[in-house]
């Protein structure tokens, strides 16, 4: 008979300990991170000539993320990249975040130590620093807040604000697949609630899963916007859905736009799984959302600088705020695009 796992409940150390206990992995990777956690409040020393971009995102179980399905590992991975994610979207480097949990008492230490774990590995990954956060108490589940702080030079910043009448509409990556994730897993929660001894079929599934539950942020492509001397005229990244997000580029930026369905990037994985979901693969890239690839436009004359790179589709362009923000089918017919991804209320 095997041993029975020891737990930890949080009420046996305390706030403060408890902190001490999750942090002590953590280590300063940035000069700029002059003083982290351990007092009232962290210190940073901003790099000489560059500004401060600050960004925040929460997650609530039940709304953001299902702990049936969502190892607590993966979350604390993903709660960092959404918003390092972020902060690439302004053309910007991450250096530092700050975490703080709401915990029921269903949660024991070694619960939050796994979820740092994954918070760890971010911070690795991304060479960004944990330098503060706090801890309460919730009657309704976990929620993450995480806030991400990161550095960019005054010239090199880029807003949603920007896009003109004539840029190429671009995208990194492929659209839908953590959408369909989210189906898969959602069907298999169903299926092991009707009939607990089913085993979930999840291993053809791998990549859609994975980007669900494990975005990566596209910091790649923030270092070859540099290397490449190529500055977007709008950035943001794919977390709501393309037609919501290109959508919130031409409100700020005053302008129309027409996306190409036949150019927007759908993995074959993805377009079968929608196949066998009876969903239209364009339905779940204009509106799937959470896929974390960076939507930005760009002058027609720099299109030669993304020659060659596989990374990146061109899918559109932007026009006159009168002609609206249309799709143009494979069909040949204009519609109309309409916001229909991730509402929070």
């Amino acid at each position: 008979m095997s041993e029975a796992t020891h737990t930890t409940p949080i009420s046996q150390l305390g706030e403060f300990a408890l902190i001490d206990h999750i942090t002590q992995k953590f280590s300063l990777q940035n000069s700029s991170s002059t003083h982290g956690v351990g007092d009232d409040a962290a210190v940073i020393t901003p790099t000489t000539g560059k500004q401060l971009v600050v960004t925040t995102d929460l997650m609530a179980e039940g709304i953001h993320f299902d702990l049936m399905y969502t190892p607590l590992k993966h979350l604390g991975y993903k709660a960092v990249v959404v918003n390092i994610s972020d902060i690439y979207a302004m053309n910007a480097e991450p250096k530092q975040i700050t975490v703080s949990l709401a915990l029921s008492s269903k949660f024991t230490v070694e619960a939050v130590e796994e979820l740092y774990e994954g918070i760890r590995l971010a911070c690795k990954n991304y060479k960004v620093d944990l330098v503060g956060g706090d801890t309460t108490s919730s009657y309704s589940g976990l929620v993450v807040s995480i806030t991400a702080i990161g550095e960019v030079a005054p010239e090199e910043l880029v807003y949603r604000s920007g896009a003109q009448v004539g840029d190429l509409i671009c995208v990194t990556g492929d659209l839908g697949a953590a959408y369909l994730g989210l189906q898969i897993l959602e069907r298999e929660k169903r299926i092991y609630l009707e009939h607990p001894d089913v085993q979930p079929e999840l291993e053809k599934s791998q990549y859609l899963i994975e980007r669900q539950l494990k975005p990566e942020a596209r910091k790649d492509v923030i270092r070859f916007l540099k290397d490449n001397d190529l500055k977007p005229t709008a950035m943001l990244d794919v977390s709501d859905g393309l037609s919501s997000d290109v959508m919130h580029i031409c409100k700020m930026s005053k302008v129309g736009c027409v996306i190409t369905e036949a150019t927007v990037p759908v993995s074959e994985p993805a377009y079968q799984t929608a196949l066998e979901f009876n969903i239209d693969p364009i339905t779940c890239a204009l509106s799937g959302g959470e896929d974390y690839e960076l939507l930005f436009t760009i002058r027609p004359e720099d299109e030669t600088k993304l020659n060659g790179e596989d990374t990146f589709s061109v899918i559109g362009e932007i026009t006159d705020t009168l002609q609206g923000t249309r799709l143009l089918t494979k069909g040949g017919n204009y519609h109309q695009l309409t916001a229909q991804g991730w509402k929070h209320f």
